[in-house]
């Protein structure tokens, strides 16, 4: 199995300004998937996708990441994952068959994650892997609110009285994290598409993504009370 790893760090955060390279407990936020990927010791290499000079000097701090300096064309707020994927491979000339996309959104992954996952799409004929993890409340019960008025989303074809049913009565819903996600690239070059039409469920543990501020102090209160 020939397998790389991509975290991207684009310097362009609205929600946290700088959010990528954001202190968490003394270190950067980039840091620690540096570092779990490192200690993974799955991956031939481990690539940073970035269009920050200051981002890929903080980020060889914690590791020897290769820097793949992207455009600022493909590095906004609308840029897509496809975008930072396939400029990726039309600069990575190692040969792979798996890039596992890590981002650093995600700080409390579990390394045996990363050793895990790719083994299970390699051996499998699935075209890609996504984490995901058990929503405590099942997607079922979710409202819109059209004109002011509650209402069951208009797919689920519900009723609010619906919605008081026990949960145990709904299937379950699984909530894509940032733990790792997968690609073939054969799949990514032939389909111009990162997920192909069979996309493996890797189910982990409640992962924490840090978007908002209040994430971060989240995260922070639990590592303290942790240790």
């Amino acid at each position: 199995m020939k397998i790389i790893a991509v975290i991207p760090a684009r310097s362009g955060s609205k929600s946290i300004k700088n959010k990528n390279i954001k202190m968490l407990l003394g270190k950067p936020l980039i840091a620690y998937s540096i570092e779990q990927c490192f200690k993974s010791k799955i991956f031939s290499n481990v690539y940073v996708s970035t269009d920050s000079s200051e981002y890929a000097n903080i980020s060889k701090k914690f590791g020897p990441v290769k820097i793949i300096h992207r455009p600022k064309k493909i590095s906004r707020d609308n840029s897509t994952d496809y975008q930072m994927i396939n400029h990726l491979i039309h600069n990575v000339i190692e040969d792979y068959d798996l890039i596992a996309h890590i981002r650093p959104t995600s700080p409390q992954r579990n390394i045996y994650d990363l050793i895990k996952a790719p083994k299970i799409l390699y051996n499998s004929n699935f075209s890609s892997l996504r984490s995901v993890h058990e929503m405590s409340e099942t997607a079922y019960k979710a409202v819109e609110i059209e004109n002011g008025k509650l209402k069951p989303l208009k797919k689920l074809k519900l009723v609010m009285e619906d919605l008081n049913r026990p949960r145990q009565k709904f299937p379950k819903t699984y909530s894509p994290n940032g733990v790792i996600d997968i690609y073939r690239k054969k799949i990514v070059i032939k389909d111009k598409k990162l997920l192909g039409k069979k996309v493996k469920a890797y189910i982990t543990s409640y992962s924490q993504e840090i978007d908002l501020i209040e994430d971060f102090k989240y995260i922070e209160y639990l590592w303290k009370t942790k240790k």
